[in-house]
């Protein structure tokens, strides 16, 4: 078993439980905490919630209850973020991780409530975290204004608004650096954050998080291309259906994956500067995950 893969086959489970416990004890409505639930279990690469844990073992120290709770908000802040995604009035996906979209299940209205409350929910994790109070009220700011209109909603904005009009490379990077990789980010400072590194460590840890950020987008779009629905467990093709601005788009299928692999280049080079400027890190594991990402 590689390393990426014994870090996944034991720090997912208690990821889903921390989220699973805390909705069980936190939703009221049962048949919301069953949609809620629905979307929290159906799988996933959980890439965000590991990289917080992946960052905080990379500086050596023990995950802590803390440590799980912050990666719990932030997946379920990305799950909600997927649920509307799919909604009729967004992408209007039937497919999710091959299972039919929390709205097909559930109803296009309790699709947009599971939604508002894994959001909300994710928030009053975060507030209840056991961790100190400086602590929690800058990852709590952190986050969000990774998941609101500074980052991953103006994000989702601008890709709405992309498939009216053709976008410039420019302005597709930069809704991508919000929606998509602003939680990322978020995952990596908060992993510096709880790790208690210096602001320049956490910087340039942000830097990483960028090109990663930017990498798996390109890498999303080229799959939604080149992939098929049983590999991807979603409908293919969806950009191109809903005339969105892609990176395979503006530079071709081969353009998108020299791209891919210039942030990926870019993502390493970040790693090493944070090496030079910490004794104590160690990047094999978020170098692993990496090529994860390139192999996907």
């Amino acid at each position: 078993m590689t390393v990426y893969n014994n870090f996944y086959s034991v720090q997912v489970p208690l990821i889903e439980q921390e989220m699973i416990d805390f909705l069980e004890e936190h939703t009221s409505n049962s048949y919301l905490k069953e949609s809620m639930l629905y979307s929290i279990q159906a799988g996933g690469k959980r890439l965000r919630p590991l990289l917080v844990l992946a960052t905080v073992l990379s500086f050596g120290r023990e995950l802590e209850k803390k440590d799980y709770q912050t990666a719990a908000a932030l997946e379920m802040i990305h799950t909600y973020s997927l649920i509307h995604d799919d909604l009729p009035a967004m992408d209007d996906d039937d497919l999710r991780r091959g299972k039919p979209t929390n709205h097909k299940v559930y109803g296009e209205a309790h699709g947009i409530l599971a939604g508002d409350g894994l959001l909300t929910a994710a928030f009053q994790l975060l507030s209840l975290s056991q961790m100190e109070m400086n602590e929690k009220v800058l990852l709590l700011q952190l986050l969000t204004k990774a998941a609101g209109t500074e980052g991953m909603v103006a994000g989702q904005a601008g890709d709405l608004q992309g498939e009216q009009r053709s976008l410039s490379l420019e302005q597709l990077m930069d809704v991508h650096k919000k929606k998509t990789g602003a939680l990322i980010e978020f995952a990596l400072l908060a992993g510096g954050i709880l790790s208690e590194q210096v602001e320049e460590i956490v910087e340039l840890l942000g830097e990483f998080a960028q090109h990663l950020g930017l990498a798996f987008q390109i890498r999303d779009d080229l799959l939604d291309v080149i992939s098929s629905e049983e590999e991807l467990g979603k409908q293919v093709g969806r950009d191109e259906t809903l005339n969105k601005s892609t990176y395979p788009g503006l530079l071709g299928v081969e353009g998108a994956k020299t791209a891919f692999e210039e942030q990926m280049a870019s993502a390493e080079s970040k790693l090493l500067e944070v090496q030079k400027n910490n004794d104590e890190f160690q990047p094999e594991l978020l170098k692993e995950i990496l090529k994860q990402l390139a192999l996907q």
